[in-house]
C-alpha cells in the first residue's frame, strides 16, 4: 500500500492529515529567536496579532529527522511512501525531503514529488493522492496522477505588502519599488518553471487584477472543469470578491475553493495577501 506524505505548505496539519491516513510535518516559523510549529504551536491569526505587534518572523523547513522516522515507520510496515512537497526554488521542502529520503532505511521505497506549486492546489493534489491510496491505487497509477494534474496548475498572488516577499528573496526590489510607491495593485506570477516568483502586471483596481489574470488562465485553455483556487491571509473580502469574478466568468457552477492561508506561507505573503489559482485533476 502507499502512504501520502506531506508539510504543512500543503495546507494540512499533522492532525488533519493523521485523521485522513496522512502524515504532515510542521514548517516552522521563528519569531524573536523562538520557533512554533505551523498550526500546532502558532495559527494564522495568531501570527498576523504579531505581526502587527511589530515582529518580523521568518521560516525554516519541516524537521529532516522527523521526515526520516516517518519514512521509517512507513516502510518497516512494507508500505511504499510518496512525500508531496512545496514547489522547489520557492521552498527548499523538496530538498529537505530528499536529503530525508536518502538518510531512512529504505529510500527505494520512498518518493519524493515536487509539485511545482504551493497554498490550495498542493492541498488538492495531496487530498486526491490519499484518496488513491486509500482505495489501493498503485504508487505508478498516483504518480500519473500528479505528474498529468501539475501540468494544469497556474498560480498567481496579490501582495499587500511586499516587503515578506523582499525579505523573502521571492521578487527584486524593482517591483516593490513600483507597487509600494504608486500605491497601485501589483500582480505576481509564478514562473513556468516554478522556481520563482515575477512581476505579471500592475493593475489600477482589483476587479482589473482579477481580469487580468482570468484572461491569462483563459488563453492557457481553462474552463468551468478546472477547480479555482483561492487562499488569503485573512483577507475574507478580497478573496470573496475575487470569488464572485470568478462566477460572473466562468459561470455560477464553477469549482471554487477558498482557505486561509498557513502561518508559514503568510511569512512568505504578508499580511492580506491572496494566493488565485488553478488545477484541474486528471488520472489518466
Amino acid at each position: 500500500m502507499v502512504k501520502i506524505v506531506t508539510d504543512s505548505a500543503s495546507h494540512y496539519s499533522r492532525q488533519q492529515a493523521a485523521d485522513s491516513g496522512m502524515y504532515a510535518v510542521p514548517l516552522m516559523v521563528t519569531i524573536d529567536h523562538q520557533s512554533y510549529r505551523d498550526y500546532e504551536e502558532i495559527t494564522d491569526v495568531q501570527l498576523l496579532k504579531k505581526i502587527n505587534e511589530g515582529k518580523v518572523p521568518s521560516t525554516s523547513q519541516p524537521s529532516i529527522g522527523e521526515k526520516v522516522d516517518i519514512y521509517n515507520e512507513i516502510t518497516e510496515q512494507g508500505n511504499e511512501v510518496i512525500d508531496i512537497t512545496m514547489a522547489d526554488g520557492l521552498s527548499g521542502t523538496y530538498q529537505s525531503a530528499l536529503i530525508a529520503r536518502e538518510s531512512c532505511d529504505h529510500p527505494e521505497m520512498v518518493t519524493v514529488f515536487n509539485s511545482k506549486t504551493l497554498c490550495v492546489p498542493e492541498h488538492i493534489l495531496v487530498a486526491h493522492a490519499n484518496q488513491m491510496a486509500q482505495a489501493g491505487r498503485s504508487k505508478e497509477e498516483i504518480m500519473t496522477m500528479l505528474e498529468k494534474s501539475i501540468a494544469t496548475d497556474d498560480s498567481f498572488m496579490i501582495p499587500i505588502d511586499f516587503q515578506f516577499l523582499l525579505r523573502g528573496g521571492r521578487t527584486n526590489n524593482a517591483s516593490a519599488f513600483l507597487g509600494g510607491l504608486l500605491k497601485l495593485i501589483p500582480i505576481i506570477r509564478r514562473t513556468d518553471d516554478a522556481k520563482r516568483l515575477e512581476k505579471y502586471a500592475i493593475a489600477r483596481t482589483y476587479k482589473r487584477a482579477f481580469g487580468m489574470m482570468m484572461d491569462h488562465f483563459e488563453k492557457r485553455g481553462v474552463d468551468s472543469t478546472y477547480t479555482f483556487c483561492l487562499a488569503h491571509a485573512q483577507n475574507e473580502e478580497l478573496a470573496a470578491k475575487a470569488a464572485q469574478s470568478i462566477c460572473r466568468r466562468f459561470g455560477a457552477s464553477v469549482k471554487i475553493v477558498v482557505m486561509p492561508l498557513c502561518p508559514s506561507f503568510i511569512v512568505q505573503g504578508g499580511p492580506g495577501c491572496l494566493a488565485f489559482q488553478t488545477i484541474k485533476i486528471i488520472e489518466k
